[in-house]
């Protein structure tokens, strides 16, 4: 059993508790499932792509939700019309039921969803408020004058 102290790491950053999770989870080993494949793409600076190869599913039978920073795909495949029975000499088109997190950095936006010929495109965007981007911070001396403006 491996055990990493990250410790050190901790004392310089503030609010990133949910990185040790992310660092606990990813060393817990390779046991994650395989079903169904994705790629995840860059598009532009701020503009991601997930794309996951769901054939034969209907887009009722897809859920694509976030619930905090979490992005769940799931695919429910529904039972087959009892009037067409079929007998496969061969079944290679997986349908069975999944679930799928991604874990989103901050200010990541869900945009949207499409489904087309068997991929799923989920458009991700980063939206930084200004709030949140770098800004310079006035520096007073004991005189009362400034030495650098906003």
């Amino acid at each position: 059993m491996r055990t990493y102290d990250f410790s050190p790491l901790f004392r310089s950053v503030v609010g990133f508790d949910r990185m040790n999770r992310m660092l606990e989870t990813a060393l817990q080993g390779d046991d994650t499932p395989s079903y169904p494949p994705y790629n995840i793409e860059k598009i532009d600076e701020n503009s991601y792509r997930i794309t996951m190869a769901v054939a034969g599913f209907r887009p009722e039978e897809l859920d694509v939700t976030v619930k905090e920073s979490t992005l769940y795909v799931t695919g429910k495949a529904m039972a087959e019309e009892a009037d067409k029975p079929r007998t496969y000499l061969h079944r290679g088109i997986a349908r069975r039921t999944f679930e799928r997190q991604f874990q989103l950095a901050e200010h990541i936006r869900v945009g949207e969803a499409d489904l087309s010929n068997g991929l799923l495109a989920i458009d991700l965007v980063r939206e930084v408020p200004e709030s949140a981007k770098p800004r310079s911070i006035a520096i007073k001396s004991a005189d009362g004058t400034k030495s650098l403006t906003n």
